[in-house]
């Protein structure tokens, strides 16, 4: 079993290594496609394979690790290549493998033709490499690894197309802001880390989880582990206020943003919070920063969503909002939750994303939706998989996002109190909001555009059947979460799955090991965040179509407000301002000028310039004539017998 699960992470390497070595030398775009997905497609299925074996284990047997090699040693510091196999780690590899397969697929039809065919391939086997190791990881060094190699990965993706613009600047401008400002997080996590070695001697998850209860600790060091560790998740996973990032990534090729900034990476930060659950729970503190952050991320971002025009930032907003729901359910202890709307998350957002380029590929490019219309006609199927992802994501009655969006917003009221409850319903109907306006403008109406000149065309079948199954998943995907007053105890299959993995949080939480509440409660609360969603569906759908000149009144009544959403609250403005700008002036004027010009060059440069003076005047004796020579020598003895003869 070992060597093929040991396969199943490092075939994506292979993957990498093949496709990054003669790549270029291969003239069929089809064999690196292949090649590509094959390796995903390869680690996918024995992951499948290891999930079912896994299953038929008793709960107990179902944690195990696999040592590969001792990859460091240093005094009593040791760390494995080990990979830890459980409930948590093997459902986050199929969602990687799973989702990056299709979207692999996807690539072959969308990047047909670019020039750099090879080696965008290369990159994304580089990535589920990458992102398998973080989540398999058995340590903290090892994730960490993981962690940068990620980062390294968007930084190559976002900036791929190196040579196009961007917006007021170019897509390698886009790769670096997200390169730096991810920095800032990974600082923070590495405190975490630094901080965990200390006070527990180890950074292996078993060393540390099962000390936790009886390592005397005080919660104060609790608290600064779990901030410092958030820190790190709200850099890779796009929280205020390092989520600024993420719209720009946006830089990238569509399958980029759907496979990166969608479906996993962003979500590492709240698969890390979920792995250290039994450290955050000993923190109050550290569990209602990351609960308040998160709901005023989710708030956040989705009113910003409303107004914004480019295809791709909706989503990219709307991705932002929903990462903010999942750190809602890590901050109310609800830990499954929040890895059960990772899952729907990523069938649904890949699928709108995916989705959305093939809108972007059929429209020539234009990302404006407001020169879209009526695409339905022209893309019969990606409206209708785009229809599907839009009713998952807005939490329609059956769809996956709506059981994964109905247990957070229960958990919120059930441990957080009713006005984490009320924010996240508020937010929940921005959501619905923005996403039917996207839908409407895109594929209902009239063509917004000159139809003498663009011709929008269906995708071929290599980039809509991975939409296709996405639309299926975003479908079924959220039934093995169904809530227990529906079914009875047993029905939420994913959270008993998870269970045994977060068990001892549970046990430590503060929120208490189980809180009763009325099941007529939960079936009110989700009642009205029904009611409340379907109805700013059906206006978003009466706005954009029937009721346009209401959309323009709103617009023209609010035109601060608008003007401060379409501006994203001016952060970006701001952020230049108050850090970009005084760093960059800090740096020119004096770190560069002063410090290193005028003090350090010109500290060396004097130093030259005085062995040369030196240098020039010494030479001088040298006039090369033996004579004169003979004479200082002569002259050189003869003081020396003089100091002799007086001392003497």
């Amino acid at each position: 079993m070992n060597d093929y699960l040991f396969l199943a992470i490092w075939l994506p390497l292979l993957g990498f290594v093949f496709n990054g070595i003669f790549g270029s030398k291969i003239k069929t775009e089809k064999i690196i496609g292949v090649i590509a997905s094959g390796a995903v497609f390869i680690s996918f299925a024995m992951f499948v394979y290891a999930f079912f074996q896994l299953i038929e284990k008793p709960v107990e047997e179902r944690s195990f690790v696999v040592t590969f090699f001792e990859w460091i040693k240093v005094g009593s510091f040791r760390v494995s290549f080990s990979y830890l196999f459980d409930q948590l780690s093997l459902t986050m590899a199929l969602i990687v493998t799973g989702v990056g397969f299709l979207i692999h697929v996807y690539s072959i039809g969308y990047m047909h033709g670019d020039k750099s065919f090879w080696r965008f391939f290369a990159y994304l086997n580089l990535f589920i490499f990458m992102m398998l190791n973080l989540v398999m990881a058995d340590n903290f060094v090892l994730m960490f690894l993981g962690w940068e190699g990620v980062g390294l990965c968007s930084y190559l993706l976002i900036g791929f197309w190196y040579d196009r613009k961007f917006e007021k600047s170019t897509t390698a401008d886009a790769a670096k802001k997200a390169f730096i400002v991810n920095r800032i997080g990974d600082f923070g996590f590495l405190v975490g880390m630094f901080l965990l070695y200390y006070y527990f001697g180890s950074l292996n998850f078993k060393d540390i989880f099962g000390a936790i209860g009886s390592v005397e600790i005080s919660k104060d060091i609790y608290t600064f582990i779990g901030l410092a560790l958030f820190l790190g998740a709200a850099g890779k996973s796009a929280q205020i206020p390092l989520y600024v990032w993420l719209p720009d990534a946006m830089a990238g090729p569509t399958p980029v943003s759907a496979l990166i900034h969608a479906a996993t990476m962003v979500t590492a930060g709240v698969y890390m919070c979920a792995r250290a659950a039994t450290i955050f729970v000993l923190s109050p503190i550290a569990m209602t920063v990351i609960a308040v952050i998160g709901i005023t991320t989710a708030m956040f971002a989705a009113s910003i969503g409303l107004v914004q025009t480019d295809i791709k930032k909706v989503l990219a907003y709307s991705t932002i909002s929903q990462l903010g729901y999942m750190f809602l359910a890590i901050g109310v202890g609800a830990f499954a939750s929040a890895i059960f709307h990772v899952m729907t998350h990523a069938f649904f957002k890949a699928l709108l994303f995916l989705g959305a380029g093939s809108v972007i590929h059929a429209m020539h490019e234009e990302q404006n939706i407001l020169k879209y219309g009526g695409l339905k006609k022209y893309m019969p199927t990606t409206s209708k998989v785009f229809l599907i992802g839009s009713l998952a994501i807005a939490g329609f009655p059956g769809f996956s996002g709506f059981f994964s969006k109905d247990e957070i917003l229960w958990h919120s009221y059930a441990n957080g109190g009713i006005i984490f409850w009320v924010i996240g319903v508020i937010t929940a109907a921005l959501t619905a909001l923005y996403t039917f306006r996207l839908f409407t403008l895109t594929f209902l109406d009239k063509p917004r555009f000159d139809v003498s000149k663009i011709h929008p065309h269906e995708s071929p079948k290599v980039m809509t059947m991975p939409l296709i199954i996405l639309a299926f998943l975003s479908i079924v995907g959220g039934f093995i979460g169904v809530p227990e007053f529906i079914f009875g105890e047993g029905s939420n299959k994913f959270a008993l799955w998870l269970d045994p993995v977060f068990e001892k949080a549970k046990i430590l939480s503060f929120h208490g090991h189980h809180i009763e509440h009325s099941h007529i409660t939960e079936l009110i609360l989700m009642s009205i965040a029904i009611i409340i969603s379907l109805s700013f569906m059906y206006f978003a759908y009466k706005m954009y179509t029937d009721k346009k000149e209401l959309a323009q009144k709103i617009a023209n009544r609010y035109k601060i407000t608008y003007a401060v959403l379409q501006n994203k609250y001016f952060v970006d403005e701001m952020y230049e301002a108050i850090i970009v700008n005084p760093i960059v002036i800090l740096s020119e004027k004096f770190l560069w000028k002063i410090n290193d010009v005028k003090i350090i060059d010109g500290f060396i440069n004097y130093l030259a310039d005085l062995v040369e003076k030196i240098s020039s005047s010494v030479k001088r004796m040298q006039f090369g004539y033996a004579q004169i020579y003979a004479f200082v020598i002569l002259f050189a003895v003869s003081l020396s017998l003089l100091f002799l003869i007086i001392n003497s």
